[in-house]
């Protein structure tokens, strides 16, 4: 169905999509995240794109497919759309689309028989969820298990930082941290956490076994009695006074560190470690 005028419901629908109030949607804004949406297969409740958009060739194409496949289209104004978008500069065009779901036994199938999966764990910054996400798909994770008490990975700022990946790695959310451990440990793959004050660097720590790495929250850390249900733990030597890394920079050291371990990164010269270096 397609409205070509102010949809005073179909707004407030949209209004608390963004906001986190409807379980089974979520708020996609940006064409090369709506563009993702559509090349995800996800069902899509409502189109809503403004007039200033649609006259872009290149908008107009993807408008033109996603109307296909949406229950509802809007075209409205510049200064409506402003009103829903959760950026200070409207991205032009939303979707409206189904939470990507997946059960625990799709995500075990999903995985390799080296697993590398990433686990978030407390971390409350949406930003940081985002960018993990879309380093945990460069470095060739596996899969992502986001606990109860993260930040949603499907939320508009975790998918803008994860710019397409929280669609394509497979994530498991909304599980407590010792079924994770618990589950982790059925599946043979050690535990590794990151810490600070751990006496094991990761580069000591053997990344080609199946394993998951945890990441806690960005304040505080992990908890002892969490680092203690998990099988190891590495830290990253720093110079100077830091204390800490925030937590995404982090996740792209230890993952490239497993990456490199386990293979040579594809068509990248000269990544690939010379004979001896350890």
């Amino acid at each position: 169905m397609k409205i070509t005028s102010r949809d005073n419901s179909l707004l407030r629908r949209a209004r608390a999509v963004r906001d986190g109030k409807v379980d089974d949607l979520i708020f996609v804004e940006g064409l090369r995240l709506c563009e993702e949406a559509l090349r995800s297969d996800l069902k899509i409740e409502a189109l809503i794109y403004s007039d200033q958009i649609a006259r872009k060739d290149k908008a107009a194409k993807l408008i033109a497919e996603i109307e296909s496949s949406a229950d509802k289209t809007a075209a409205v104004s510049e200064n409506l759309l402003e009103s829903i978008s959760y950026t200070k500069t409207p991205q032009g065009i939303i979707l409206l689309a189904s939470r990507p779901a997946i059960s625990q036994e799709e995500f075990q199938e999903k995985q390799s028989s080296t697993p590398l999966i990433v686990i978030l764990h407390g971390i409350n910054n949406p930003v940081n969820v985002g960018a993990i996400l879309r380093t945990a798909e460069a470095a060739g994770v596996t899969g992502a298990i986001v606990t109860a008490n993260t930040a949603d990975p499907f939320s508009p700022k975790s998918l803008r930082g994860a710019m397409g990946s929280a669609f394509r790695l497979p994530i498991r959310a909304g599980s407590s941290y010792p079924d994770v451990i618990s589950w982790c440990r059925e599946q043979k793959m050690r535990t590794v956490c990151a810490v600070v004050n751990s006496k094991k660097p990761f580069t000591g720590f053997d990344w080609r076994q199946p394993c998951a790495l945890i990441l806690g929250p960005e304040s505080t850390g992990l908890s002892d009695d969490e680092i203690a249900a998990a099988n190891e733990s590495v830290f990253i030597p720093m110079a100077g006074q830091v204390e800490s890394l925030n937590v995404a920079v982090a996740t792209g050291i230890l993952l490239y560190e497993a990456s490199m371990q386990r293979r040579p990164l594809p068509n990248v010269a000269g990544l690939q470690r010379p004979p001896g270096f350890s």
